[in-house]
């Protein structure tokens, strides 16, 4: 059995300081952040997760879509972007992929694809094609 030996300098890198103190997810939010692009991180968070909920979390409107995807038994990922270091550019992105007039936040995307708004969100739910959209993206296994 070998012994990797550890390393005395102190590290300088932001991924292996964050790996190496233990941070949590804002602290990866916001160093993911600062190597990415704001498209490519929408995009990444989007395709990796079942469902990516983008909030602000005084948003009253964004609470109705998380408590709605919560009463569905689905957890999604959230996004709150008034506490993420991007939050203005991620949302800038949002503007552009929102339909004239709508309002972008909260943006949700289910199986990797923009969904929509709390407009969208709920009428997929009273039209019945929310479940079966959850199920398709592994959100929902029932």
């Amino acid at each position: 059995m070998q012994v990797a030996k550890k390393s005395v300098g102190i590290p300088m890198d932001p991924i292996t300081m964050a790996a190496e103190s233990g941070a949590g997810k804002l602290a990866e939010n916001n160093i993911m952040g600062a190597m990415m692009s704001p498209y490519e991180m929408v995009r990444q968070l989007g395709a990796c997760n079942a469902v990516v909920v983008f909030s602000m979390s005084g948003c009253c409107m964004c609470t109705v879509a998380k408590r709605l995807l919560f009463s569905l038994g689905v957890g999604p990922s959230i996004i709150e972007l008034d506490e993420h270091l991007a939050g203005a550019d991620i949302q800038a992105v949002l503007y552009e992929l929102a339909v004239d007039g709508q309002q972008p936040i909260p943006a949700v995307f289910v199986g990797g694809k923009f969904l929509g708004g709390v407009q969208a969100l709920m009428g997929c739910h009273i039209n019945g094609t929310l479940v079966p959209l959850l199920k398709d993206s592994g959100a929902l296994w029932l």
